[in-house]
């Protein structure tokens, strides 16, 4: 199975090509701009000469089964656009693109050539996250929070903030019929957003803080007189009378404890097996994240 990776950066380094180069039956092929990048990571690869391209004709004229988009958001919907109007199955960072036409536009070409387009929301498939669609959650609340990083909005919210907004639709236990966002922004940057989805009987809140002082992320889902607590992806805690802490295994790798093999073995695993996957839900994500930079862009301070 020839499958390529497009982009070498750091997300692609850390947490995609351990899982990908490790792979029995993957024939993995690089590409990326960058000559030096591109030699130091194929060497670290052991990969001969055949699998490493500078340029996406040369990636494509390998013939392959499938494609991960690692590539910086700017350049995804050109990418993107190629890998399907080639018929290639298409796994990409999120988000789609910064702005939601261009999402929309790659949607729908996936669906008019029956090309599967996979956006890698890995939270989906983290062991702690996806335990807690078997907790009670009348009550969500995630909050990813950083340092010293104030950002212009559209950026923060579908580089950053999108990965909460995802969670809480996952999370959600039924359709959500109401959505509010507040923000700071000051100087054009945006400080914290929060966004709030209810719907019967639950109630969803997302939190991101650029100036928290810490780099953490929380999750908690309650509901029954019982709660569950997923600290930083890593730990989690029930809370019913006595708090009971479970902590991710010394040897899980991190890959797995986010969600990111999990997530990479889903979309090839379709791949092998000849199944289209539709882009249509993921898309409904970058929707409501278009909502809300809007509601942010309205605010006194945004422009």
């Amino acid at each position: 199975m020839k499958v390529g990776c497009i982009g070498l950066g750091d997300i692609a380094q850390k947490a995609y090509l351990p899982v990908l180069g490790t792979l029995p039956g993957v024939d993995l092929h690089l590409h990326t701009r960058t000559p030096a990048t591109l030699a130091r990571v194929a060497d670290g690869l052991h990969l001969p000469d055949g699998q490493r391209h500078e340029s996406l004709d040369s990636l494509l004229a390998a013939g392959l089964d499938a494609a991960f988009v690692h590539a910086p958001t700017a350049a995804h919907p050109e990418i993107v656009t190629r890998l399907l109007t080639a018929g290639v199955p298409t796994y990409v960072d999120k988000p789609l693109a910064f702005r939601l036409e261009d999402s929309e536009r790659l949607v729908e070409l996936a669906r008019e050539r029956g090309v599967s387009l996979f956006v890698g929301f890995n939270r989906r498939y983290a062991p702690g996250y996806a335990q807690c669609l078997e907790h009670p959650r009348e009550l969500i609340l995630l909050q990813k929070n950083r340092v010293g990083l104030p950002e212009e909005p559209r950026a923060m919210v579908l580089d950053d903030f999108i990965h909460v907004v995802d969670t809480l639709r996952f999370l959600a236990p039924g359709p959500v019929d109401d959505v509010t966002v507040r923000a700071r922004v000051q100087d054009g940057l945006l400080h914290h957003v929060v966004l709030q989805l209810g719907g019967d009987g639950f109630t969803a809140l997302g939190v991101m803080n650029r100036l928290s002082g810490s780099t953490e992320e929380i999750l908690e889902v309650s509901g029954q007189d019982s709660k569950r607590q997923v600290l930083n992806l890593a730990e989690v805690i029930d809370h019913k009378g006595q708090p009971t802490l479970r902590r991710r295994g010394d040897w899980v790798p991190v890959a797995r404890q986010r969600g990111i093999e999990q997530a990479v073995h889903a979309f090839l695993d379709a791949v092998r097996a000849g199944r289209v996957l539709s882009a249509r839900d993921a898309l409904a994500t970058h929707e409501l994240c278009e909502r809300v930079v809007r509601a942010v862009q309205d605010l006194p301070g945004a422009a």
